[in-house]
C-alpha cells in the first residue's frame, strides 16, 4: 500500500516539475529556493516570499497572492498579508519524495494585476527518522552439509526510507564459526549482503544455525534493522548407524516360550530422513541353525525366540546384528549380541547298567560286585548333580566309585536263596535341581543256588501202621523229604540202610522207590509173629558234593481178626470142647459151677472175647457171665429139676468179622454124698487137667512176655535216640481175669496209644484205620510248657 502511495506521489511530483518547466519557459519569473527539515511542525516559517521577491507587502492581498498548481500545496500555505510561506502540516520527506536523493518541492505563486508568477523551490531536508527494514523479519535457508567452504548465498537487502547518508550504509553478521558476510554494491539497489560458507557444515553436529543480519544507516547514532536467518543444514548420508550399547549380553532360560523377547537392540543414525531411518537384520554370515532359533523385528530391533531352545544342545549363542539406514547408498553397522542359555532342570537323570551279573551265588561274600551303574544328567550345576539310592531294604548297597557318576552295586550281607531267591532292585537317581527330577530303573538279581541244605524229612521219626497179612510187593507206606535248594541240589533219591545187623534184618524185606520214597514190603507180616520194627531211610540230594540226611521209620503191625478163639477149658478134643461138671443138689443160688476159659491170639477188639449160652436145658437154673465165662446157678435145685443139664457156650471175638468157638458143659446134679465121693476121684483128674491148662498158659504167657520184652528194648532204644516227645513206652496191664489177653501202651509225639484187650479205659477213643484195636488215651501228664502256663 505504501509503495502504491509512494508511486502516486512520485507521479505527482513529476507532473509538477513538468508544469513548472513550461511556465518557466513561457513566463519570465524569479525563482526562490528554501529548505526545511522534514518533520517540521505545522506553522513553521519556510521563508518570506514577498520580501525575497521585493514585493510590496501592502498590495499582496489586493493582488491575491497565492500558491497555485502545486502538488505540494497542501503542505504549504502563504500568508497573503505578509507574503510569508508557512508549513501547513508535517512534511514527511519519504512520503513526498520517496527515496530521491534530493527532495525539492516546487511551488508556483501568482500575483494578479499585474500577473506575476514566481516559482519557489522548497527542499525538504532528510532526517534520520527511519530504521533500515528487511523485507522479511526471518528467512530460512537450506544448505546441504556437503557444501564446500566458499559457497555464497545472496540475501535480500534492507531498505531505509531515509536517503543519502541516512540510508543503509553497512551490514553486520553475528559472530559464528561457519559463515561470514560480504557486501556487494549494486547500482540502483544499493548494498546487497552476501552470506558466505566459511567452514564445512555438519548436520550431525549442528543441524541448524541461527544468524542475525543487522543493517545500519549513517545516522549518529545509527539506526539499525535485524533479520533472523535460520539455516537448516540438509542431511547427507554420511553417518552409519551407531548402537546405543557397546556390549549386548543377556541370559535366557532354556525352553522359554516361543515369541518371548530376548533383548531389544537400538541403533541411532545422526542423519535424518531416510538417511537416519534404521532397519535391523541378522548378518548374512549367520548360521542357519541360529536363524531357526531367533527372529528380529526389522523396525524395533526386538530379538525374539522363534523355536525351542535347549541348553543341552548349546549353552551360548553369539548373534551378529546389522543396523542399516535407508539412504540411497545405505551405511551398515554390525554388533554382536551374546546370549547365554541358563540351564533349567528339564532332564531327568539317565540310569545305565554298564555291567550286570543277573545271577549271583548265594554263598557270595559281602562286598561282591553285582553291577556297575552309571548315571548321567544332561543338565548342569545342581540340576546335573545326581544322587543314587536303592529304596528296598535288601542285602545290597550302592557305593559311589572314584569315577564321577559311577556307582557299584554290592552285596552288604550274606545271601540265602532259600529265603529270597530273587530281588527286584529299584535304583532311584535324583538330581539336586529345584524342583528335583528323578528316574527309576529296576533290575532283577537272581540268587543262584548252592548246595547248602540237606534234605529234610517231613516227619522225624516216621510212624506207620501196617495191617498184617499185607500183599507182598505192594506199597505199604511212603516217606518224603524236601530240599530247600534248587534243581539238582534239590533232586532227592532215597535208599534204605541195610547194614546187616540183627536189629536191621527186616530191612532186607523192604524196598524203596528211589525217586518217590514209596516203600514196598516184599513179605507179608504176621502180627502174632511181629508186632513192630524200625529201619533207617537215607535221603540224598544230587548236588556236588551231595548232602544227605536219614530218618528212623517205626512200623507197627496192626492186628487182623485172623485167629478164632481157642477153648482152653473144657479141654478140647477132636476139635470140640466138652466137659462134665457134677454139683450137689443142695447148692445155693450163685454157686460157681465151672469157668469156661478161652484164648484168642489176636489183640484188641479182635481178641476181646464174649461168652454167651447157645443152648441150655433150663434157663432159670444157670447163668453165664458174658465177660468171664463163669457159669453159676441162678437158684437152688428142686426135686423136680432134672439131674443132668447140657450147656453149649459160644465164645466169639469182637472183630469186624467175628470168629467163634463153642464149648459144651454137661452139669450133673448128684446127691451130696455122691458128690463128695466123686470129688476125690475128680480131684486127681482135676489136678491133671489143671496141670495141662497151666502148661498151656505158661507157654502162651512166655510167648507174650518175649514179644513184650522185645518191644520194650526197641522202644528204649528209640527213646535214647529221640526226644521225649517221640519216645514210646510199653506197659503191660494186668490180664483180665477171665480171658487170657493183654494190652500195650506207647507214645508217639504228643499222643498216647494203647493196644487193648477186652477191657477199655474210660475216655479212650479208637484210632481210625487201626482195625479197632488201637485206642488214643487221654494224656494226664503235664508237660513243662503246660505247667509253665498254669
Amino acid at each position: 500500500m505504501e509503495q502504491r502511495i509512494r508511486g502516486a506521489r512520485k507521479t505527482r511530483g513529476c507532473l509538477v516539475g513538468f508544469v513548472v518547466a513550461v511556465l518557466l519557459l513561457s513566463v519570465a519569473s524569479a525563482q526562490l529556493r528554501y529548505s526545511i527539515s522534514e518533520e517540521a511542525n505545522e506553522g513553521t516559517v519556510v521563508g518570506n516570499i514577498a520580501k525575497d521577491l521585493g514585493l510590496d507587502k501592502n498590495s499582496l492581498k489586493e493582488r491575491r497572492f497565492r500558491i497555485v498548481s502545486s502538488g505540494a500545496d497542501s503542505l504549504f500555505h502563504v500568508n497573503e498579508n505578509n507574503g510569508i510561506l508557512y508549513v501547513s502540516r508535517k512534511v514527511d520527506r519519504e512520503e513526498v519524495c520517496a527515496q530521491n536523493s534530493a527532495c525539492l518541492l516546487n511551488l508556483k505563486t501568482v500575483l494578479e494585476n499585474p500577473l506575476e508568477i514566481h516559482y519557489v523551490a522548497v527542499e525538504v531536508l532528510d532526517t534520520n527518522d527511519h530504521s533500515p527494514i528487511f523485507p522479511d523479519e526471518e528467512i530460512m535457508l537450506e544448505i546441504s552439509e556437503s557444501v564446500l567452504p566458499g559457497v555464497r548465498f545472496q540475501l535480500k537487502s534492507a531498505r531505509d526510507e531515509d536517503s543519502g547518508y541516512f540510508s543503509v550504509q553497512q551490514y553486520k553478521l553475528n559472530q559464528n564459526d561457519h559463515f561470514r558476510l560480504e557486501v556487494k554494491e549494486k547500482r540502483g539497489d544499493g548494498k546487497i549482503p552476501i552470506l558466505v560458507v566459511q567452514k564445512s557444515l555438519d548436520r550431525e553436529t549442528a543441524k541448524s544455525h541461527s544468524l542475525i543480519l543487522t543493517a545500519l544507516d549513517g545516522g549518529k547514532p545509527p539506526k539499525l534493522g535485524n533479520m533472523n536467518i535460520l539455516i537448516n543444514v540438509l542431511d547427507v548420508n554420511d553417518n552409519a548407524p551407531v548402537f546405543t550399547n557397546d556390549i549386548y549380553s543377556v541370559t535366557l532360560d532354556e525352553n522359554i516360550l516361543e515369541g518371548t523377547t530376548v533383548i531389544q537392540v537400538n541403533a541411532t543414525d545422526l542423519d535424518e530422513g531416510l538417511n537416519g531411518d534404521v532397519v535391523y537384520s541378522f548378518s548374512k554370515s549367520m548360521n542357519q541353525n541360529i536363524l531357526n532359533l531367533f527372529d528380529i523385528n526389522s523396525l524395533t530391533g526386538e530379538i525374539t525366540v522363534k523355536s525351542s531352545i535347549d541348553y543341552e544342545e548349546k549353552d551360548e549363542y553369539e548373534i551378529e546384528i546389522q543396523a542399516s539406514d535407508k539412504g540411497l547408498a545405505p551405511l551398515t553397522t554390525e554388533k554382536s549380541v551374546n546370549i547365554k542359555i541358563v540351564d533349567v532342570n528339564d532332564n531327568a537323570p539317565e540310569i545305565e547298567v554298564t555291567s550286570f551279573s543277573s545271577s549271583i551265588p548265594e554263598d557270595s561274600r559281602p562286598g561282591t560286585t553285582v553291577a556297575l551303574i552309571s548315571v548321567n544328567d544332561l543338565d548342569s550345576g545342581l540340576n546335573g548333580k545326581v544322587i543314587c539310592s536303592i529304596t528296598e531294604d535288601s542285602p545290597f548297597v550302592l557305593t559311589q566309585s572314584l569315577q564321577d557318576k559311577m556307582y557299584s552295586l554290592l552285596t552288604k550281607s550274606p545271601l540265602d536263596r532259600e529265603k529270597e531267591s530273587q530281588y527286584a532292585l529299584t535304583i532311584i537317581a535324583k538330581d539336586a535341581g529345584n524342583p528335583s527330577l528323578s528316574s527309576e530303573k529296576t533290575i532283577s538279581v537272581v540268587v543262584s543256588d548252592v548246595n547248602d541244605n540237606s534234605p529234610e524229612f517231613s516227619h522225624s521219626p516216621y510212624t506207620f501202621y501196617v495191617t498184617e497179612a499185607n500183599e507182598p510187593g505192594a506199597s505199604v507206606f511212603s516217606v518224603k523229604a524236601f530240599d530247600c535248594d534248587d534243581n539238582d541240589n534239590a533232586r532227592i533219591s532215597y535208599h534204605i540202610v541195610r547194614d546187616g545187623s540183627k536189629d536191621n534184618k527186616l530191612a532186607s524185606f523192604l524196598n524203596i522207590n528211589s525217586e518217590s520214597g514209596d516203600i514196598l514190603a516184599l513179605k507179608s507180616f504176621d502180627f502174632e509173629t511181629l508186632k513192630t520194627f524200625q529201619f533207617q531211610v537215607v535221603a540224598t540230594d544230587s548236588g556236588s558234593p551231595s548232602l544227605s540226611s536219614n530218618v528212623t521209620v517205626n512200623v507197627f503191625i496192626l492186628d487182623q481178626n485172623d485167629n478164632a478163639p481157642v477153648i482152653l477149658y473144657p479141654v478140647s478134643s477132636n476139635g470140640s470142647a466138652e466137659g462134665v461138671e457134677e454139683i450137689p443138689r443142695n447148692v445155693n443160688a450163685g454157686h460157681l459151677v465151672t469157668k469156661v476159659r478161652a484164648y484168642d491170639a489176636d489183640i484188641g477188639y479182635n481178641g476181646w472175647l464174649l461168652f454167651s449160652l447157645q443152648e441150655v436145658t433150663d434157663h432159670s437154673l444157670f447163668g453165664l457171665d458174658r465177660y468171664t465165662g463163669q457159669i453159676r446157678t441162678l437158684r437152688s435145685f428142686t426135686e423136680t429139676d432134672e439131674a443132668e443139664h447140657r450147656l453149649v457156650i459160644l465164645v466169639k471175638d469182637n472183630g469186624n468179622v467175628s470168629l467163634s468157638a463153642t464149648a459144651t458143659v454137661t452139669v450133673k446134679v448128684v446127691e451130696p454124698k455122691e458128690a463128695f465121693a466123686a470129688s476125690d476121684v475128680k480131684s486127681a483128674a482135676k489136678d491133671d487137667e489143671d496141670n495141662n491148662v497151666t502148661f498151656y498158659l505158661m507157654i502162651t504167657l512166655g510167648s507174650v512176655s518175649v514179644l513184650f520184652l522185645i518191644s520194650i528194648i526197641v522202644l528204649i532204644a528209640m527213646q535214647c535216640s529221640k526226644s521225649t516227645d517221640y519216645t514210646s513206652k510199653y506197659l503191660q496191664e494186668t490180664n483180665y481175669d477171665g480171658t487170657l489177653c493183654h494190652s500195650i501202651q506207647y507214645r508217639s509225639g504228643d499222643k498216647r496209644y494203647m493196644l487193648v484187650g477186652p477191657r477199655m479205659s474210660i475216655g479212650s477213643t479208637i484210632v481210625p484205620g487201626s482195625h479197632a484195636n488201637t485206642l488214643v488215651l487221654p494224656d494226664r501228664r503235664r508237660t513243662s510248657e503246660e505247667v509253665g502256663h498254669i
